[in-house]
């Protein structure tokens, strides 16, 4: 039984999907002016880890993420540029991709572009208009906030406290200072759509209502974001949701925490500002290894909590990773060979069964990441402690299946283990080192060379990787351990 914590009521909520087996998901995708920044590092990683924990227990998940590809920052960027705006938003859709496929966060089901949905954002708008929830003044259209009576329900806001914290702009042809655009008149130069109240372009928050309506019904079951967009955003998608079609829009409401950096809001104006971009050139391992220890570092905290990014808490995340791979190591060497029962078997088959049980009661109470990844530590101190005297074959297995699932789940434990050791253990950066592909082709034609008795060849593979800095050290069972 899921429980999930839902902005809405305030609590934790027995998570019952509007459709039995099938779950609607609505995330707030980026606005595409710039390369991703560790916060959205952070919102990409939870949401994919939600979505692949539901998938894990049966539900049959549709994810859909959006691109907001036409506003205000996009237009600056390409005036800035000198640019089409276009192209400002198909440049950074593309390196939002790269970003991801580096994080290993999967493609959303769907991932709508606001630009392709002018025409859904239109009809929510008549029809606002028709029930007197909006207004048009000189081809603009903006939202009768006061009309809402349930305005404020997500953010806990009173008016008065909205209106001090809300970015409202100064226009004194609103009715209300809190009333906010759905629609706005084109300037001179910037890109146009034809509409009922003249040429414009649809505002920030009638694009998730539109897009998310669309593919998901006017109710589904989540909508998704950072915290930061509980107020104004999901609360005005609420707002002209609702108002348009007099149901309930998302049932639940999940928003992940902020990052902070060296315990300071992240700002480009401290200096302590770091797009993933950065955070790959900052630490000096290879990709491969950085992604999975982003990973590790960012959702072994509650997705709900703020997490402070520092150099001691991703080189924590690397020596525990490290302490996971070096166990599986273990673990593969300790079952080689062993099919009968060893004296440590039982005592190992009850740890893995209860952390089976921890981490799926860690998970079911509202996505708890941080105590399910304590979950599989427990498990590798107790595989360590227990396996002095040797695994049978299939306990070995048991170990390594679990850690494949939850790593499923997770997105972590990806690399094989002579993946790991060659390319984490010592910073390349500035170093000159034989590629991965090369080592394998190499311990592949010394295998061989073994195999024909040839000791000769043998030898002088393992002299030539040595000299590029890679131990091989030959065990008793035949197989061979690489390091540097």
């Amino acid at each position: 039984m899921i429980k999930i914590y839902n902005t809405l009521t305030g609590k934790k909520e027995v998570f019952e999907p509007l459709v039995s087996g099938h779950v609607g998901i609505y995330v707030c995708g980026v606005t595409v002016y710039d390369v991703c920044h560790i916060g959205h590092a952070r919102s990409s990683l939870v949401f994919d880890v939600v979505r692949r924990y539901l998938e894990y227990k049966g539900f049959n998940v549709l994810f859909v993420k959006n691109f907001t590809d036409i506003d205000d920052k996009i237009i600056a960027r390409a005036q800035k540029d000198g640019v089409e705006w276009k192209d400002v938003a198909e440049k950074y859709i593309e390196e939002y991709y790269i970003d991801m496929e580096l994080l290993g966060v999967r493609k959303a089901d769907i991932e709508p572009k606001a630009t392709n949905h002018i025409e859904e954002m239109q009809k929510i708008i008549d029809a606002l208009m028709e029930k007197g929830y909006a207004y048009a003044i000189d081809g603009d259209v903006y939202y009768r906030v006061k009309n809402f009576t349930e305005y404020g329900k997500l953010s806990k806001r009173d008016i008065e406290e909205m209106l001090a914290g809300a970015r409202v702009e100064i226009d004194e042809r609103k009715e209300d200072s809190l009333d906010f655009a759905l629609w706005k008149s084109s300037k001179a130069g910037e890109p146009s759509w034809s509409s009922p109240w003249g040429g414009g372009r649809p505002g920030w928050h009638i694009e998730c209502s539109a897009m998310s309506m669309k593919y998901l019904g006017y109710t589904f079951d989540i909508h998704g974001g950072g915290k930061d967009l509980i107020f104004p955003h999901h609360e005005n998608e609420i707002a002209q949701s609702e108002a348009s079609t007099g149901k309930t829009f998302a049932r639940y409401w999940i928003h992940n925490g902020f990052v902070n950096v060296n315990q300071e809001k992240m700002s480009k104006s401290l200096g302590n500002f770091f797009t993933i971009r950065e955070v790959f050139e900052k630490y000096p391992y290879s990709k491969e290894v950085t992604a999975e220890v982003l990973r590790y570092f960012l959702i072994s905290n509650h997705y709900r909590s703020p997490v402070d990014f520092s150099d001691y808490g991703m080189n924590a995340s690397h020596a525990a990773l490290d302490g996971f791979y070096a166990m599986f190591q273990k673990v593969k060497e300790a079952g080689i060979g062993k099919a009968a029962e060893s004296p440590d078997d039982a005592g190992v088959m009850s740890a893995i069964e209860e952390c089976k049980k921890e981490f799926v009661e860690a998970m079911d109470d509202d996505f708890n990441t941080a105590a399910a990844i304590g979950s599989l530590q427990k498990l590798r101190r107790g595989v360590n402690t227990n396996i002095a005297h040797g695994i049978s074959h299939d306990v070995a297995g048991a170990i390594l299946d679990l850690f494949r699932n939850f790593g499923a789940i997770t997105g972590l434990f990806s690399m094989d283990i002579f993946k790991w050791e060659f390319l984490n253990t010592l910073p390349f950066k500035g170093r000159d080192r034989p590629a991965l592909r090369e080592v394998e082709k190499l311990l592949t034609e010394r295998e061989d060379a073994r195999n024909r008795k040839d000791w000769k060849r043998s030898d002088e593979i393992r002299k030539q990787l040595s000299e590029a800095g890679i131990i091989l050290e030959d065990r008793p069972d035949g197989s061979t351990r690489v390091k540097r």
